[in-house]
């Protein structure tokens, strides 16, 4: 079998008759394969009405297939939105070296999650790019929390802002390792600094409660959406304040309001970051509300670009 996207296997294997293969040797009793759904997704696929470049900026740009569900994740969002979406990988090592200018013909930025210090400055150059330039900007898990970083060093005046896991000695920790925090069942969890790096993480599906009339809010639908975790640092509750203050908008914190889920730039055409993994629930026949908005706001920062 040879198909020009994955999606269409599943088609491929039905004209095939692998389905009616493995029912009559299984001994099962099944509805004809009702394909529509993905018939329709394929067909959404291959023929979009217009297209987006995307900048997705990190440090594991050897090996892109790192990135592959987020990859997916805006492919989905493109099936949806009728939109070509076109992923460009930039390694925020170089923009560490070389400036953010590279990212000047590209419709929207994401920034996605990552461990360790190499490349971080590259990725808050790359937010501050976003947020100066009006470029639609979607953080996630470290994309949330540099943008946090890069607001408060250039927005909040707190110099040398940074996130412990980077710089133990920063004056202003807005970031730090999570040491406890409550779980979707209610039971509370603690780790330190001395805890095995995978018992550290917060993991698996949260609630997050949205703030009314903010930009989260209205792409979700909804007061409280779950979403899937795999993190070790969060926003700094004691700092946050003085963030706020400067305009940074908290749009989302945990069910029990201890922690920041999600930002936002409301003066912004589009920014917003969350602490957790929306690509961990997308899916080319749902897609995802989030990546939806980001890609829609992508396309029009495209045609503006396509007519300055």
């Amino acid at each position: 079998m040879d198909v020009d996207t994955i999606y269409k296997v599943p088609q491929a294997l039905h004209e095939q008759g692998l389905d009616n293969v493995v029912v009559r040797k299984l001994n099962l009793d099944c509805k004809d394969a009702d394909l529509s759904e993905w018939v329709s997704v394929v067909n959404k696929l291959e023929n979009p009405t217009h297209s987006v470049d995307i900048a997705m900026v990190g440090k594991y740009m050897d090996l892109t297939e790192a990135y592959k569900s987020l990859s997916e994740s805006l492919i989905h969002a493109g099936v949806h939105t009728k939109t070509k979406v076109n992923i460009h990988y930039f390694d925020s090592e170089e923009i560490e070296k070389n400036g953010a200018d590279c990212l000047s013909e590209m419709s929207a930025i994401l920034v996605p999650g990552g461990f360790g210090n190499r490349g971080v400055e590259g990725k808050i150059a790359t937010v501050q790019f976003a947020r100066e330039n009006n470029v639609p900007y979607l953080g996630i898990c470290l994309g949330m929390q540099v943008a946090v970083i890069e607001y408060a060093r250039n927005v909040a005046g707190m110099a040398d802002a940074n996130s412990t896991e980077f710089n133990e000695n920063t004056p202003y920790s807005v970031v730090g390792l999570i040491t406890e925090w409550q779980d979707e069942d209610g039971s509370v969890q603690t780790r330190d600094q001395d805890s095995d790096l995978g018992g550290t993480m917060r993991l698996g599906g949260q609630e997050c409660a949205l703030v009314k009339g903010t930009n989260a809010r209205e792409i979700y639908g909804k007061d409280v959406i779950t979403e899937r975790h795999r993190h070790r640092y969060e926003v700094n509750n004691q700092l946050i304040g003085q963030i706020e203050a400067a305009g940074l908008t908290i749009s989302g914190r945990s069910i029990d309001g201890t922690l920041v889920e999600m930002v936002e730039i409301k003066d912004h055409p589009w920014f917003v970051a969350c602490q957790f993994h929306p690509e961990f629930t997308s899916n080319p026949r749902d897609g995802h509300p989030l990546f939806e908005s980001f890609i829609n706001a992508a396309s029009k920062a495209h045609n503006l670009i396509l007519s300055s």
